[in-house]
C-alpha cells in the first residue's frame, strides 16, 4: 500500500504515519490492558480503531485540513467497527461477541453506544459502503497479525459492561497519548517521570517520624498514634475490601495514606486514588500531600477539561481532547464525583483514565455521602474492581454506613470487609470534646443572627448556599464575619480558610459554610452550630468543634431554621430520618457509632438503591443510558471562570495552549453552575461562552458572597 496518514503535519512538518500509529496504539492499549487481563482484546481494538483512515475519502480530508480548506467531515471509527461485526456476526455466526471490540472502536472518539443501536447503525452503513471492507482487509494484510480472538466468559452481566468500559479507556488513552506525542512532544515528556511508590513510602515515614516527634502527648495526639500504627499493621493484610472508621479529629488523612502507601508498596499496587466528596476537601487534602511527598508526587484533579467529542481532526480541537487527565500520577486526589461517574461514562475523555484504577488503592474517604438512590451500581462497581481488577478498596469515614449489613443491599450482603482500626469504638469514647443540645424551637435567622453576634468565635453550617447568603443578610454589616461555600473558588477558599485558620484562638472569627466545611478541613471552633441536617453530617460538622481537645467541653447546638431550605432527593431523605431517631433520643446519643448505624439502615430500607435501574441498562450495554442517568448531582454542571486572583492570567495562558498543565493551573478559579441556569445568565450579559462547558463570569464577583448572582447548589452535597 501507498503511504497513508493518521494525523496532518506537527510543528516540525512531520506526518503522522497510520501504520506506526496503529501498531503503537495497539501496543500501548496491550500494555494498558495487561494489568486486568484484557491484553489480547486491547490489541485487536489499538490495531483497527483507526482503519477508516485508509479510506481515500479521508486521506482528502486530512490534506484538505492542512491546507486550511473547507471538506466536508469523513468519519472513520465505524470502518473498524463493521469489519468486525461481519466477522464475527456475520461469518462466524456470533451474535455477541462482535460488541466487546466494536464498541470500543467505534466509539473512541463519539462515546460508546448502545449495543442494540450499534448494530443497525453498522447494517446501514454497510449497505451504504460495501467498498469499505476490501479496503479494510488489505490493510490488515500489511499490519501485524492479531493474536487469535476468544470470546469473553461472561455474558448478560454488568462485569462484561466493565470489562468493555476498562477497554475502551485503554484504546483512548493509548490513542491520546501516541497522538500528543506526535503534536506536542514537550506535554506528552510532561506525563513522565513520576516517582515510585516505594520511594514515596520512604518520603512518607520520614515525616511522619519527625511529624510524631513534633506532637504533645495529649489524649487526642495518643488516639492519633494508635490510629496510625493499626493502619500500619492492617496494611500487611491481603488486598480486598477495608473500613476505616475513626472519629473526627482522630488524624485520618494521614493515617489513610500511610496504610495506602504501605499496603501499595506490600502488594505492588501501581497508585494510591483518595476520592473525597468537598472540592474544599481535595484542595486540603492535595496540599498535605504534597507537603509529605512533594509536588511531582501528587495529581489533583476537580473537573473535566472541556471537549467536544466528535471525529474533528483540527489541530486545536485535538489538544483539546488530549489535555484530559489519564491518572497516571502515583498519588491521584479527585473528587467523588470525578471518580464514580467516570466509571458510569460513555465519553472517551472521562472513560479516558479508567484503566489505570487496576491495581491501585482506592480510599473512598467520607463513603456515608454516597447517594443512596444509586448505591446498587455503585457498589456492585466497586466490587468488581476488587474482585476482577486487582483493587484494594478502604470504605474512610467517621459514621460507617451498613453496605455489608443489610438485605437491601446484595452488592455488598454477607461481604467480608475487614475494619483497619478494630478498636474504634474506644476512640470515639476517648475523643469525645463536645456537648450536644438540640433545639426544639425552630430559629429564624434574625434570631440565629442575634446569638452568632454574642460569640466571639462560632462555626454555623446550613445546608444551602441560599441558607448561607440568608443568614449573612440578617448578620449585615457585623465585623470579623467569613463565608465558604462554593460560590467562592478554590483558590478564594484557601485564602479564606488560612484567615479563619490564623485568627482562631486569638482574635474574633464568625464562620458561616455550607457543609463544604464539614469533613475533612482542620478548623477548631469553640462554638458550632449545625441546622439539622443527615444524621451523618451532624457529627461531621461537630468534628469542627473543640477540634484539638484544649477545651473542656466544646458546643455543639443543633437547630431547626424557621426559613430553611432542605436540598431534594437523598439529603432530604436523610434528614427525615435524623430528624426520626433523635425525637425523644438524649442528646447525648449522637456520640453512639451504633446511632449512625441504625441510621443507615433504616435509610437503606426506605429508599430504592436503583431507582433509576441502571442496573438494567448496564446489562444491555447501553452506554448512554447509563451515562444520562447515574448522577451523583442531578442536574449537570458547566465550569465558570471567575475575576479573582490570578483567573484571567490562568485563563489567557489555558486558551492559548489547552493542555492538561494549563487546565490544572485554571482550576482554582472555577466554580460550579447548574447548566440549565447558563441561558439565563448569558440572557442577562453575565456569562461568555468560551469552549464546550466552559464560561467566563463577567458578572460581579465579592470578596465575601463569591459568586453574586446564583443561589442554587450544584456543588454543596458532593462536588
Amino acid at each position: 500500500m501507498g503511504r497513508y496518514y493518521a494525523h496532518t503535519p506537527n510543528a516540525q512538518e512531520e506526518w503522522h504515519d497510520l501504520a506506526s500509529h496503529l501498531e503503537k496504539v495497539a501496543w500501548r492499549a496491550e500494555a494498558f490492558a495487561q494489568p486486568f487481563g484484557g491484553e489480547a482484546y486491547a490489541a485487536w481494538v489499538g490495531l483497527i480503531h483507526d482503519l477508516g483512515k485508509f479510506n481515500p475519502s479521508f486521506q482528502e480530508y486530512l490534506q484538505a485540513q492542512y491546507r486550511k480548506e473547507k471538506y466536508p467531515r469523513v468519519p472513520h471509527a465505524v470502518w473498524g467497527g463493521a469489519l468486525i461485526y461481519c466477522l464475527l456476526f456475520k461469518l462466524a455466526k456470533d451474535p455477541e461477541s462482535w460488541k466487546d471490540i466494536a464498541l470500543p472502536v467505534c466509539g473512541h472518539h463519539s462515546g460508546l453506544a448502545a449495543a442494540g443501536r450499534l448494530a443497525q447503525d453498522l447494517e446501514q452503513f454497510l449497505q451504504k459502503e460495501p467498498g469499505s471492507l476490501p479496503i479494510m482487509k488489505e490493510a490488515l494484510a500489511s499490519l501485524p497479525k492479531l493474536p487469535p480472538f476468544r470470546a469473553l466468559p461472561f455474558r448478560n452481566s454488568t462485569r462484561r459492561e466493565l470489562f468493555i468500559r476498562m477497554l475502551f479507556s485503554a484504546l483512548v488513552d493509548a490513542d491520546y497519548l501516541d497522538t500528543e506525542a506526535h503534536f506536542a512532544a514537550e506535554s506528552a515528556q510532561a506525563r513522565r517521570g513520576w516517582p515510585e511508590i516505594p520511594d514515596l513510602w520512604i518520603r512518607f515515614m520520614k515525616d511522619q517520624e519527625s511529624f510524631l516527634a513534633s506532637r504533645d502527648d495529649t489524649p487526642t495526639n495518643r488516639v492519633r498514634r494508635e490510629v496510625y500504627e493499626a493502619c500500619l499493621q492492617a496494611a500487611e493484610g491481603m488486598p480486598g475490601i477495608w473500613r476505616l472508621t475513626v472519629p473526627t479529629g482522630g488524624g485520618k488523612t494521614r493515617s489513610g495514606l500511610a496504610f495506602a502507601l504501605k499496603h501499595a508498596v506490600r502488594y505492588s499496587k501501581r497508585r494510591v486514588i483518595v476520592a473525597i466528596p468537598y472540592t474544599s476537601i481535595i484542595e486540603q487534602t492535595a496540599d498535605a500531600y504534597r507537603k509529605i511527598l512533594g509536588n511531582k508526587a501528587v495529581l489533583e484533579h476537580h473537573s473535566q477539561v472541556p471537549v467536544s467529542e466528535d471525529e474533528e481532526q483540527d489541530p486545536t480541537a485535538l489538544r483539546m481532547r488530549l489535555a484530559a487527565e489519564n491518572w497516571d500520577a502515583p498519588i491521584i486526589v479527585t473528587t467523588t464525583v470525578q471518580l464514580l461517574e467516570s466509571l458510569f461514562s460513555n465519553r472517551p475523555s472521562r472513560a479516558r483514565k479508567l484503566h489505570n484504577l487496576a491495581q491501585s488503592v482506592i480510599l473512598l474517604d467520607e463513603v456515608q455521602a454516597l447517594p443512596p438512590e444509586i448505591l446498587k451500581p455503585t457498589l456492585d462497581v466497586l466490587r468488581a474492581l476488587v474482585e476482577e481488577y486487582g483493587v484494594t478498596l478502604v470504605l474512610s469515614t467517621a459514621t460507617q454506613p451498613t453496605f455489608d449489613d443489610t438485605p437491601y443491599l446484595q452488592e455488598f450482603y454477607g461481604l467480608e470487609v475487614r475494619e483497619i482500626v478494630p478498636q474504634y469504638r474506644k476512640h470515639f469514647q476517648l475523643l469525645k470534646r463536645v456537648a450536644y443540645e438540640l433545639r426544639e424551637e425552630p430559629l429564624s435567622w434574625e434570631r440565629l443572627a442575634d446569638e452568632i453576634r454574642e460569640l466571639q468565635q462560632v462555626l454555623v453550617v446550613l445546608n444551602s448556599r441560599r441558607d448561607v447568603l440568608e443568614l449573612l443578610k440578617a448578620l449585615g454589616d457585623l465585623p470579623d464575619v467569613f463565608h465558604l461555600s462554593t460560590l467562592l473558588c478554590g483558590a478564594h477558599r484557601r485564602r479564606v480558610l488560612d484567615e479563619v485558620s490564623q485568627r482562631l484562638g486569638k482574635r474574633p472569627v464568625r464562620l458561616v459554610s455550607t457543609q463544604v466545611v464539614e469533613a475533612g478541613v482542620d478548623l477548631d471552633f469553640p462554638v458550632v452550630y449545625r441546622a439539622v441536617g443527615p444524621l451523618d453530617r451532624v457529627v461531621q460538622a461537630a468534628g469542627r468543634c473543640n477540634r484539638e481537645g484544649r477545651l473542656a467541653e466544646g458546643r455543639v447546638v443543633v437547630f431547626e431554621p424557621a426559613e430553611g431550605r432542605i436540598p431534594r432527593g437523598p439529603y432530604k431523605a436523610g434528614v427525615e430520618k435524623a430528624r426520626i431517631l433523635l425525637r425523644g433520643r438524649p442528646a447525648e446519643s449522637l456520640h453512639d457509632p451504633e446511632l449512625y448505624r441504625q441510621y443507615f439502615r433504616r435509610l437503606f430500607a426506605d429508599v430504592d438503591l436503583d431507582r433509576k435501574k441502571i442496573q438494567e441498562y448496564r446489562r444491555e450495554l447501553n452506554y448512554p443510558e447509563v451515562a444520562c442517568l447515574y448522577r451523583l448531582i442531578e442536574e449537570e454542571t458547566v465550569s465558570v471562570v471567575v475575576p479573582y486572583g490570578e483567573a484571567w492570567q490562568r485563563l489567557e495562558e489555558w486558551m492559548k495552549d489547552p493542555g492538561h498543565v494549563t487546565w490544572q493551573r485554571l482550576q482554582p478559579y472555577l466554580v460550579s453552575l447548574f447548566r440549565f441556569e447558563t441561558a439565563k445568565f448569558k440572557k442577562e450579559g453575565l456569562l461568555e461562552p468560551l469552549a464546550e462547558g466552559l464560561y467566563r463570569w463577567t458578572g460581579g464577583y465579592d470578596e465575601r458572597l463569591g459568586l453574586v448572582g446564583p443561589v442554587y447548589d450544584p456543588g454543596d452535597l458532593i462536588v
